[in-house]
């Protein structure tokens, strides 16, 4: 059913809140007034909260913190009552240092979206849910992009390549947006609309986030990278645009369905060359493209890179078609602006060495 007048006066569940998508949401809900039901593991524990509790303070909204867990059954019942909006954020994120990734990744992806929306469906007053899911759910490598004629990723593409046993971070998100449209699907009483962010960079609203893109951006600048960085395209989005994205998707009667949201695809060099603009006196920025024998040679020797990563990201292109997130309300800013402000949240919070 569509989002209708009395819904928006009703409050709007975030799941995960102390989250770095979830951060923002929580932030544009409060300064439009809203009163926010947030979910967090362990509401007492204040390097989760306290961000989340000033923002509260400084605004015209009202915040209500709630205990729930993805793997423990009917605890977000409480949080949801009276919400009218569900904006499920929660999700395991971990790339790496797991033994089983089923249990890691996958199961409380999957089981814990079903525990949401099974919530929902015990919630006569919510109409809508927003799911943040991924481009992970669309595609799993760089190569998939080669079975589509258009070269171009669409909201009609699935993520048909990834397993438990090959990036089973994107088989979880895959895995958990399908149960999410099966569970949906289901009933009539309330609709669905998923947000489907390529990789999300910009400043955190808390110094204790951990990310991919964090590990990207500290590892340009250490020096980690001097010697050339794999020739590998990412999308890349602001998170401010994919929280915007949510209360567009939230409060729009004509949203439906997916939502790819990516300001556009550079390669690790092209993040390279905006930060040297910036800083490069200071930091040792990668300056080449290392030679594709050298990265599989010596990639597998610097983290939770593989050859077979490397066999299918490095070297192949990557193309994400917006135009269904323009048309939603989303305006993208210069992704320049996006990676200076990350990187000085980086030199700020301490995880690189401040030059003077």
């Amino acid at each position: 059913m569509p989002v209708d007048n009395e819904t928006k006066t009703l409050p709007v569940l975030v799941t995960g809140a102390s989250g770095y998508i979830a951060g923002w949401i929580i932030k544009y809900l409060l300064e439009a007034g809203y009163t926010v039901h947030a979910t967090v593991r362990d509401p007492s524990k204040q390097a989760s909260v306290t961000h989340l509790l000033k923002m509260a303070e400084k605004s015209t909204g009202t915040l209500k913190l709630f205990k729930a867990d993805l793997l423990t059954q009917g605890s977000f019942g409480e949080a949801m009552q009276g919400c009218g909006v569900v904006m499920h954020t929660a999700s395991p994120f971990v790339l790496d240092g797991f033994i089983d990734a089923n249990e890691a990744l996958v199961r409380p992806a999957v089981e814990g979206t079903a525990n949401v929306l099974n919530t929902v469906n015990e919630c006569a007053s919510v109409t809508r849910v927003v799911l943040t899911s991924s481009v992970a759910a669309v595609y799993g490598d760089n190569k998939d992009i080669l079975a589509v004629p258009s070269g171009v990723f669409t909201e009609d593409h699935w993520n048909t390549t990834s397993s438990v046993n090959h990036n089973p971070y994107q088989y979880s998100k895959v895995a958990a947006e399908r149960e999410a449209w099966r569970i949906q699907g289901q009933q009539s009483r309330w609709d669905m609309v998923t947000i489907n962010p390529s990789m999300v960079f910009g400043p955190s609203l808390t110094s204790g986030s951990q990310s991919a893109s964090i590990d990207t951006l500290v590892q340009m600048g250490d020096g980690r990278l001097r010697t050339g960085v794999p020739k590998l395209l990412l999308g890349v989005v602001d998170v401010r645009e994919v929280a915007q994205a949510h209360l567009l998707a939230a409060f729009s009667p004509t949203a439906k369905g997916r939502y790819i949201l990516s300001a556009d695809e550079l390669s690790m060099l092209n993040i390279a060359k905006i930060l040297r603009t910036k800083y490069g006196s200071f930091y040792p920025f990668p300056r080449m493209e290392a030679p594709t024998f050298i990265v599989w040679a010596f990639g597998p020797l610097m983290g939770p890179i593989t050859r077979e990563f490397i066999r299918r990201n490095v070297g192949l292109p990557l193309k994400f078609d917006n135009r269904r997130s323009r048309e939603l309300g989303v305006q993208y800013r210069p992704v320049e602006q996006t990676f200076v402000e990350h990187f000085q949240q980086v030199i700020d919070d301490g995880l690189l060495k401040k030059k003077k």
